[in-house]
């Protein structure tokens, strides 16, 4: 299984960050599933599947989350995006106070959808349920 970025489903700003990542994704390493979804359930611990203020990845049974997800997963994509390895040097307690910092506005500042985001055609391949 290649690795697995979970997210919230009904957030537009998770949402966004999966259209960047499919996006820029070139080498097709990642798959994506939502928090809500059953591949969430069988992956991840309970309280992480509940907690949807938590973005995830998921790679060969390790599970990072919060700022350190986000960085290990922009960190690959390539190019000028290695750059984002610099975030490491930043100790993990700031990098996840900003995080929560946004993560409990983001449905203020960028809003909530009524359903998960279903995958385009080209996508199909990439989202797990």
């Amino acid at each position: 299984m290649k690795q697995v970025v979970f997210f919230d489903g009904v957030c537009n700003l998770c949402n966004g960050f999966v259209d960047f990542l499919m996006k820029r994704d070139r080498a097709r390493k990642f798959q994506v599933a939502s928090l809500q979804g059953a591949t969430a359930k069988k992956l991840l611990p309970g309280e992480m599947v509940k907690d949807l203020h938590t973005m995830a990845l998921w790679r060969e049974g390790e599970i990072l989350k919060r700022s350190d997800a986000v960085l290990a997963t922009v960190s690959q994509l390539g190019g000028l995006w290695f750059l984002a390895r610099l975030g490491w040097l930043v100790p993990r307690f700031l990098r996840d106070a900003v995080y929560g910092f946004v993560v409990k506005r983001r449905y203020d500042w960028w809003g909530k959808r009524n359903t998960c985001r279903l995958p385009t055609k080209e996508e199909r391949e990439q989202f797990l349920d």
